[in-house]
């Protein structure tokens, strides 16, 4: 179908009538049979727009999880119907979509013009803002492809949090072992935390870590910050920034806590991280903390 931007609003009024009338998933092809009918009487091929509306019903659970983690003060019940069902048509591109067919950008792009189309004032602001803070937590695929021209230009503006992480090992058996978390979207990386105002950089990263993975830890390095930009819905657009650490704790299991965009926690061998999957911004932070250790090793031999 040539005009994508008319069968996606189609599958979002589809997706509207269902999701307002609260019926069952089989319900929506109903509604979607009807509003060709009356959106789009000439359109004999109707394979995007469908496969896309089945796409998004069958992932739905995964969806609301998205939006649930990337907009913790929204609850999914609270956002409007017309902003919710735009967020799961935008995601589901943004995380399952071919990306040569559907690239992250136009993905975002085509959410934030249906939100503008058909929702409030401010719904095409709040889209762009979850939207833009999934594709920064999936390390922006793409993003060497757009225009450099907005890097920065609105750092005076943003909000800053400060917050504290930890390349967490322990030594067990002979072997080096490091504490990871995993993400809602895919990657594994370091924890962290955000620090209480006016706290201690040290003594903050410390308490962050006993109440995310359940270890108390011992900071041994300076690994350095990494700066990034995300969004919250009532805050806008915020500058985070992360001081991270060389620790070491106890080789005991991890305990992750309940909230957050986090699903898992794990131990690994020095040896295995090399084949995980790491955002772009984690790896030098990771690479130098093993470059430490492997020295202080080399050194105890």
């Amino acid at each position: 179908m040539a005009n994508r931007h008319l069968a996606r609003s189609i599958v979002l009024q589809t997706l509207f009538e269902w999701d307002f009338s609260e019926k069952p998933s089989f319900v929506a092809m109903e509604i979607f049979q009807r509003n060709i009918e009356e959106f789009a009487p000439g359109v004999t091929d109707t394979s995007f727009m469908e496969h896309l509306l089945e796409s998004i019903l069958d992932k739905k659970r995964d969806l609301d999880n998205v939006i649930s983690k990337a907009a913790p003060d929204w609850p999914i019940e609270k956002i409007s119907t017309v902003d919710r069902n735009v967020l799961r048509i935008g995601l589901y591109e943004l995380l399952f979509a071919d990306r040569k067919e559907v690239p992250p950008k136009v993905a975002i792009n085509e959410a934030i013009e249906l939100a503008k189309t058909f929702g409030g004032e401010t719904s095409g602001k709040f889209v762009n803002g979850v939207l833009g803070a999934v594709y920064k937590e999936m390390g922006e695929p793409g993003k060497d492809e757009e225009s450099p021209k907005k890097k920065h230009l609105n750092d005076g503006k943003l909000t800053l949090e400060e917050l504290g992480g930890a390349f967490v090992f322990a030594r067990e058996g002979g072997k080096t072992y490091t504490a990871l978390v995993h993400d809602i979207f895919g990657h594994w990386t370091l924890s962290k935390g955000k620090l209480e105002s006016g706290e201690d950089v040290k003594k903050g990263t410390v308490r962050e870590i006993k109440e995310e993975i359940g270890l108390l830890i011992f900071l041994k390095d300076d690994l350095g910050v990494n700066e990034y930009e995300t969004y919250h819905p009532e805050k806008g657009r915020l500058k985070k920034r992360v001081h991270y650490f060389l620790a070491e704790a106890k080789y005991k299991p991890l305990k992750l806590e309940s909230s957050g965009g986090l699903d898992n926690a794990k131990w690994f061998d020095i040896s295995e991280i090399a084949e995980l999957n790491f955002y772009d911004d984690i790896l030098p932070i990771v690479t130098k903390a093993i470059q430490i250790l492997t020295k202080k090793n080399d050194s105890k031999n």
